[in-house]
C-alpha cells in the first residue's frame, strides 16, 4: 500500500505488482518488472513485492505532476476568458 512519491525506472523487483487505478481508472492490479512494463509512476500504490527504482522524475514534471498542471491550466483559461469578456 505504499504510494509512490515519484516516477522511475525498475531496476530491481520481486513479484511487483502496482495499482494504477488513481491514474488510468484500471482497477486491475499491473505486474511490473524489468523486462516488461519497468516504468512506475508517482501516485500510484505498490500492492505486493518490493523493487528498487531509478528515479526520473519529480513535482510537476511526473506524471501527477503534469496532469495536476493541466488541471489548473484549463481552470486558468477559463478565468481569463471571463476577464476578457469584461
Amino acid at each position: 500500500g505504499d504510494l509512490l512519491p515519484s516516477d522511475g525506472i525498475l531496476i530491481q523487483g520481486n513479484d511487483l505488482k502496482i495499482d494504477e487505478s488513481s491514474l488510468t481508472g484500471e482497477s486491475d492490479q499491473v505486474k511490473k518488472s524489468m523486462d516488461k512494463d519497468p516504468m512506475l509512476l508517482s501516485g500510484t500504490h505498490v500492492m505486493e513485492g518490493s523493487g528498487r527504482m531509478v528515479v526520473t522524475a519529480v513535482g510537476i514534471n511526473s506524471q501527477t505532476g503534469i496532469i495536476f498542471t493541466l488541471l489548473g491550466a484549463g481552470e486558468g483559461d477559463e478565468e481569463k476568458k471571463v476577464k476578457k469578456g469584461k
